[in-house]
C-alpha cells in the first residue's frame, strides 16, 4: 500500500501539523539565495592607503569600510562586526599593536592583520603572540594583499548564508563571543547540540542562528515544546525533513517521552533533521536523582554551549536597550530615549528574568512614558521595587573582607590568635584588620554553660 501523507510545515508551539496541497501541478519557484559577502575594516591613517585597500577588496568581492582612528574602529565593530579587521601599526593615540588586544579582549574570534611600513622579525613576533594572523609591509602587494585576506577569512567565523546569521542576537561581551564562535562551529556539523541556561537568556534565539549558518537554513525550523508537546519529540526527530528540530525545555520530557526519544535517535535514518536541544535545569543533577535518562542526556550532549545570564554580561545592556527600544517603538511613532543616569541604573540592576525581562521593562517604558526622554525616576517607578545596583569594586571587597573576617573568629570561637592563624597574618596585623572592620572578637567567644552555674556545695565532714 502506498501511504502518501502530507507535506509537514512548522508550528512554532507544537511541532508539525498537516497541510494538504492544492494542486500537484503548481510549483512556486524558490528564489535563489544571496549569498552575504565577507566584510572587512580597514583601520589607516593615511587617506590614500584606506582608497587603495578598500579599491583592490571592493573589486575582489568583499564588503569594505574604513576608518582612520582605533576608537572609530571599535565602534565599526560593534555595528559591523567584521570577519576581518586590517589595522595600520602606526596609529594615534591607540597604535595598531594596542588596537589588537583590544579587539582580541573584546572580540577573541576575531581574525586581524598588521599593515606597517617598517616590518621587523619582531614586530612580526609580537604582533603573532598577541593573535594576529597576518602581517603586511608597505607598500603593501596587490597579490599578496588578496592571498593574505582569502586565507584570513577563511580561518575567520565567516559563513557565506543568506543573511546576517547572527544578526538578532545583539552583543559586545567576550562571553557572549565565544558562545557565538562555539554556535558558528556547530553549524558547520550535524551532531547534536545542547544549549543551557537560565530562563529568558537567549537560547532559542542561539538555536535559530546555529539554524541560519547550517546547510539546513532553507529547510524548516521546527520548535517542538517539550512540557507541552512530548509525544512529538521522537516522530519529529527521525523524520527526513532536512531541517533542524528544537526540543524546547528537553528537561520536561516525560519518562515515557524520554523512552520513545532515546529509540528515535538511536534508529534515526539518513537524512533525518539537525537536533538541537535547550534546558534550563541542571541535566546531570536530573540523572543523578533518576529522572533523566543517563544515555539521552549522552545523545543530546554531544556539543554543549551555556549562554550565561545577563548579570554576566553587563556590558551588553546598554546595546541591548537600543536594540529593544527600535522593537518596541512604532515606525510612525517618534523614538523614545533614556538618560544616560537611566542607562546606569539599567546596567547595574539585578535582572532575574535575563533579556527577556529587560525587553519586557523596555516596551513597558516605551508605552506609560509621555515624554520623549525617560529618566532614572521615572525607570525606578517602572521596576516597581527599589533596583539594586551592583555595588563598586571598594564596596565589594570590605563586604568581602569584613565576611571573611568574621567567618575567621566563628570558626575560631573569638580566639584571635587562632584566627589569625587561619586567616594566615600576624596577630598585630589580624588585630589591625578587625579594628578597620570594627569586629569585637569578644562577640564570637562560645559562653560556657557550666559558668553560669554556682559551684557546688561543699560537704562537711561530718554529713
Amino acid at each position: 500500500m502506498n501511504d502518501k501523507r502530507p507535506p509537514l510545515t512548522s508550528s512554532l508551539a507544537f511541532g508539525f501539523r498537516p497541510v494538504v496541497k492544492t494542486s500537484r501541478s503548481t510549483k512556486i519557484p524558490k528564489p535563489e539565495p544571496t549569498l552575504r559577502r565577507p566584510r572587512v575594516l580597514v583601520v589607516d591613517g593615511d587617506a590614500e592607503s584606506r582608497r587603495f585597500m578598500t579599491a583592490r577588496l571592493g573589486m575582489a568581492g568583499y564588503d569594505t569600510e574604513a576608518v582612520d582612528t582605533a576608537q572609530a574602529a571599535l565602534d565599526a565593530c560593534v555595528r559591523l562586526r567584521p570577519n576581518l579587521v586590517i589595522t595600520d601599526l602606526r596609529l594615534e593615540p591607540m597604535d595598531g599593536m594596542a588596537l589588537l588586544k583590544e579587539f582580541k579582549s573584546r572580540w577573541p574570534a576575531i581574525t586581524v592583520i598588521i599593515v606597517t611600513a617598517h616590518g621587523t622579525i619582531a614586530q612580526a613576533v609580537e604582533a603573532t603572540q598577541a593573535g594576529a594572523f597576518g602581517f603586511l609591509v608597505r607598500p603593501v602587494d596587490k597579490e599578496e594583499l588578496l592571498t593574505q585576506v582569502a586565507r584570513a577569512v577563511e580561518n575567520s567565523t565567516f559563513t557565506a548564508v543568506e543573511g546576517n546569521w547572527r544578526a538578532d542576537i545583539v552583543s559586545r561581551s567576550r562571553l557572549m563571543e565565544d558562545r557565538l564562535t562555539l554556535a558558528n562551529r556547530a553549524a558547520a556539523s550535524d551532531v547534536p547540540v545542547l544549549l543551557t541556561g537560565e530562563n529568558g537568556t537567549g537560547k532559542e534565539l542561539l538555536a535559530r542562528a546555529v539554524h541560519a549558518a547550517s546547510a539546513h537554513r532553507s529547510q524548516p525550523f521546527v520548535v517542538v515544546r517539550c512540557a507541552d508537546a512530548a509525544a512529538d519529540a521522537a516522530a519529529l526527530c527521525t523524520a527526513a525533513l532536512g531541517g533542524t528540530v528544537l526540543l524546547d525545555e528537553v528537561g520536561d520530557l516525560s519518562p515515557e517521552a524520554q523512552a520513545d526519544l532515546v529509540n528515535a535517535l538511536q534508529n534515526r535514518p539518513a537524512g533525518a533533521a539537525r537536533l538541537i536541544s535547550t534546558t534550563s535545569r541542571d541535566l546531570k543533577e536530573l540523572v543523578a536523582a533518576n529522572r533523566f535518562r543517563q544515555d539521552l542526556y549522552y545523545l543530546l550532549n554531544v556539543l554543549p554551549i551555556e549562554i550565561p545570564p545577563l548579570g554576566r554580561r553587563r556590558e551588553d545592556i546598554p546595546l541591548l536597550v537600543s536594540h529593544f527600544l527600535d522593537q518596541a517603538t512604532d515606525p510612525a511613532a517618534k523614538r523614545k530615549i533614556y538618560t544616560p543616569e537611566a542607562i546606569e541604573l539599567l546596567a547595574t540592576s539585578d535582572w532575574p528574568g535575563n533579556v527577556r525581562q529587560l525587553f519586557d521593562l523596555v516596551k513597558l517604558n516605551v508605552a506609560l512614558s509621555h515624554d520623549k526622554v525617560m529618566t532614572k525616576e521615572f525607570v525606578e517607578k517602572t521596576l516597581g521595587r527599589e533596583p539594586k545596583p551592583v555595588p563598586g569594586y571598594d564596596e565589594a571587597r570590605d563586604n568581602f573582607a569584613r565576611e571573611y573576617l568574621r567567618r575567621n573568629l566563628q570558626q575560631a570561637s573569638g580566639n584571635v590568635c587562632q584566627a589569625a592563624r587561619i586567616a594566615k597574618r600576624n596577630r598585630t596585623d589580624f588585630y589591625k584588620l578587625l579594628s578597620r572592620y570594627r569586629l569585637a572578637p569578644d562577640e564570637f567567644k562560645q559562653v560556657d554553660p557550666a559558668a553560669d552555674e554556682p559551684p557546688p556545695a561543699k560537704r562537711s565532714r561530718g554529713g
